[in-house]
């Protein structure tokens, strides 16, 4: 038997930046390496950040969150990385947060991460991240797409 998927109570369309730590854009810097790459594809490497979401594609237009985690590269073949990380909102809109973690299989045009949780307006929610790069400069920056549907919604 075929199940039909439901449709998400709340969806979310964000825009995630990060700029990497390079020595000496402490100012701008949201992430930063923690560890070394041990091969060509990053392997090993782990990152922290405290990055930027915003409701468009600009990098400096005001923020309606913030991503707090990190990500690792865990593959020596090819470029793959695993998140684990927290939107937190502080807004008018949104007030609470909402948990992402998974593979970010970077091959692919888009990949889907599990929302595994959340607080306040979001509370215990529950649903997929869907990731799509929009824009990398170097190791510098990226820009990620983030289609957030959740499927699990409580309200009180």
């Amino acid at each position: 038997m075929l199940l039909t998927p439901k449709k998400p109570c709340k969806r979310l369309v964000l825009y995630y930046h990060d700029i990497l730590f390079r020595g000496t854009n402490v100012a701008n810097a949201t992430s930063v390496r923690v560890t070394n790459a041990s091969s060509d594809y990053e392997w090993g490497r782990l990152v922290v950040f405290f990055d930027p979401v915003t409701k468009d594609q600009h990098l400096l237009s005001p923020p309606v969150a913030s991503a707090q985690g990190f990500y690792f590269y865990d593959k020596k073949d090819s470029y793959n990385a695993w998140f684990g990380y927290t939107l937190v909102f502080n807004s008018s809109e949104h007030k609470g947060t909402i948990n992402i973690m998974g593979a970010d299989i970077m091959a692919e045009k888009t990949r889907d991460l599990s929302v595994v949780g959340g607080t306040g307006d979001f509370f215990l929610t529950r649903g997929i991240a869907t990731f799509e790069t929009e824009e990398v400069q170097d190791i510098n920056y990226f820009r990620l797409k983030m289609d957030i549907k959740l499927y699990e919604c409580y309200y009180y």
